[in-house]
């Protein structure tokens, strides 16, 4: 999830801004190799100067902390971010919020829809106006009892124990359902992670969050500015393939901290 090599998409915009200002902090924190890429259409001639452009503004944000940037051309810019993720081998593809979005919210536009029912690699999004504060503070799974879940769970405890911070897991009980079973489910899987990276079981947190529907629910749990949400893909998910379900998708839209979704069979 958090490995070695992560591919900011960058856009001459504020959400761009601020998905290379979080994928800087994570190759920061991490020591993974950054690369930064422009995606332009090969329909109009002035894009290339364009994408030459931004590449241009995104390498004076990054005030000489090193990384590979380059500009792709692609008919579409979900398609050429995961080509060139596949060329270069990244792990994690970060991409911002467009704007019109509520803010500290993120926007899933057309690039995230199709990264998030195609990407082979994990997808990290940023909220909009979201300011990365340094390394994760936290990293919470959104956890149901399935297989591509707990390899979610594997996944975020091999990157909080590689980080050096607290992993939670937590469900959601909607409409009053019976919280008592997902409880249960939250204490198997804290036996996984505890198992999977030598974990104490009392050091991992779990939550219920209550409500009437999935915002609610999600707004239900406790959250700090230092968070970051891991999500499964759909068990509907192609192997190796990201794919994300209607209420994982709404999930992803109520959260207040960036969301990693990885692809299923991949930890």
């Amino acid at each position: 999830m958090i490995r070695d090599h992560v591919l900011a998409g960058y856009v001459d915009d504020a959400g761009g801004r601020e998905a290379l200002a979080l994928a800087r902090s994570i190759a920061e924190v991490t020591g993974a190799r950054l690369t930064v890429a422009v995606v332009h259409s090969p329909e109009r001639a002035a894009s290339v100067v364009e994408a030459q452009a931004a590449l241009a503004h995104a390498a004076a944000l990054l005030e000489e902390f090193p990384a590979d940037l380059v500009t792709h051309e692609s008919r579409g810019a979900s398609r050429g971010l995961s080509v060139l993720a596949s060329r270069t081998g990244a792990d994690l593809i970060v991409i911002g919020s467009p704007p019109g979005g509520a803010h500290g919210r993120i926007n899933l536009g057309g690039t995230a829809d199709h990264l998030l029912h195609a990407a082979t690699q994990a997808v990290l999004l940023t909220p909009q106006g979201h300011t990365p504060s340094g390394a994760p503070e936290r990293i919470t799974v959104a956890y149901v009892r399935r297989p591509q879940c707990d390899e979610a769970v594997t996944a975020a405890a091999s990157a909080a124990a590689r980080l050096g911070v607290p992993l939670r897991l937590v469900t959601l009980a909607l409409d009053g359902a019976d919280e008592d079973p997902l409880r249960d489910d939250l204490a198997l899987a804290i036996r996984t992670a505890a198992e999977s990276h030598g974990m104490d079981p009392g050091e991992v947190q779990a939550a219920v969050g209550t409500g009437d529907d999935v915002a609610a629910a999600v707004a239900d749990l406790d959250w700090s500015q230092g968070d970051l949400l891991v999500c499964a893909s759909s068990e509907d998910a192609p192997v190796h393939r990201v794919f994300l379900g209607e209420t994982a998708f709404k999930v992803v839209r109520a959260a207040p901290c960036p969301v990693a979704v990885l692809p299923r069979g991949r930890t």
